[in-house]
């Protein structure tokens, strides 16, 4: 009953079936009891995915940083955390990669999502060229400094990213009339589904996602 999407239910409700397992196995409870929970992993409903000339639109009307950042989340595929989670530091213009080091959940420096998500991701020229107008215009430009820094805090921290769907890439998309359910997500989707349309087979697309398995691209 929890307000969730049933993918986050289900995690927990194998979260619980793993530690009643280690209670078994230590002789601390005879039995799991979680082994008759059942919790569907299926989505609600299909996520939204942007064409090209809505994306196209957002990233002529949004002002940077923000126009960057959706740049970065559709031209990339990174999760939400890893992209707000940059450092110039991060992000090799001569090798044109991008290397995810960490991952920032409501302003909580962590790590990865998994081993696969460590990868390092291609960077277009069209996004290095944004990056380095970014960089030039910025005023936390040392390698230390995150790359979608916050002037609120003087630099100290990343902006917030719902923050800023909320009060900019939303706004922004009503008034080019997208009404479909906008989420950094969405852009991560659009990026895969452009992948393939250009006839990319799922392996390139697993790669360039940086799934762990071909199962979870599919």
């Amino acid at each position: 009953e929890l307000d969730m999407a049933n993918g986050s239910k289900a995690k927990i409700r194998n979260v619980f079936h793993a530690l009643y397992s280690h209670a078994e196995r230590y002789e601390w409870h005879d039995r799991n009891p979680i082994t008759k929970v059942r919790q569907s992993a299926q989505r609600r409903r299909d996520p939204d995915i942007l064409d090209v000339s809505e994306l196209t639109g957002l990233l002529t009307s949004l002002p940077d940083p923000f126009r960057t950042m959706v740049f970065v989340a559709a031209g990339t595929g990174l999760r939400r955390g890893e992209m707000i989670g940059l450092k110039w530091e991060d992000i090799d213009f001569e090798a044109a990669l991008i290397h995810p080091r960490r991952s920032i959940v409501s302003q909580n420096v962590g790590k990865l999502k998994t081993t696969a998500s460590a990868k390092p991701v291609a960077l277009d020229p069209y996004l290095a060229h944004a990056l380095e107008d970014l960089k030039a215009n910025s005023g936390f430009s040392e390698p230390g400094d995150w790359v979608f820094a916050s002037p609120a805090s003087g630099g100290e921290k990343p902006y917030w990213p719902d923050m800023i769907l909320k009060r900019r890439v939303r706004p922004v998309a009503l008034a080019l009339g997208i009404t479909k359910r906008i989420g950094w997500h969405s852009f991560r989707h659009t990026y895969a589904s452009l992948l393939k349309s250009s006839g990319a087979d799922v392996k390139v697309v697993q790669d360039s996602l940086r799934h762990a398995s071909g199962r979870i691209t599919m």
